[in-house]
């Protein structure tokens, strides 16, 4: 199952649809990410794509810096921030671009991106 694919499973329902607009959290310049892809997830005919928190998803810059915005896709993986659906850019090997977070990421975020959390001022 998909649980396979992502190495942990922490039972949480997947919540954050394909085409969504996000916030981005870091301060790389770039203000909202919208989901183009979710890695992992092979799919069945008909039903889109969704992530989890912790889950690295592909996403272009719709708004922020311009030299952000030129580029095609960012991978990203995302934090809880409350109520509100947030995000950092990261490489491919998952390594942050930005050098800050600005609120606090989820306990299981900062289990499976421990660079990430290492960034981090909280995690909930």
């Amino acid at each position: 199952g998909v649980e396979d694919l992502r190495g942990t499973s922490f039972g949480c329902h997947r919540v954050y649809q394909w085409q969504r607009l996000w916030n981005c959290a870091d301060n790389t310049g770039a203000k909202n990410l919208y989901i183009i892809s979710v890695k992992g997830i092979k799919g069945r005919l008909n039903r889109l794509p969704s992530a989890c928190v912790g889950d690295m998803v592909m996403a272009t810059v719709k708004k922020g810096k311009p030299d952000l915005r030129k580029k095609v896709s960012r991978l990203a993986s995302f934090a809880r921030y409350f109520c509100d659906n947030t995000g950092v850019i990261v490489n491919p090997k998952g390594e942050m671009k930005g050098s800050a977070i600005t609120g606090p990421i989820g306990k299981e975020c900062a289990d499976l991106w421990p660079r990430i959390a290492s960034a981090a001022n909280a995690i909930v």
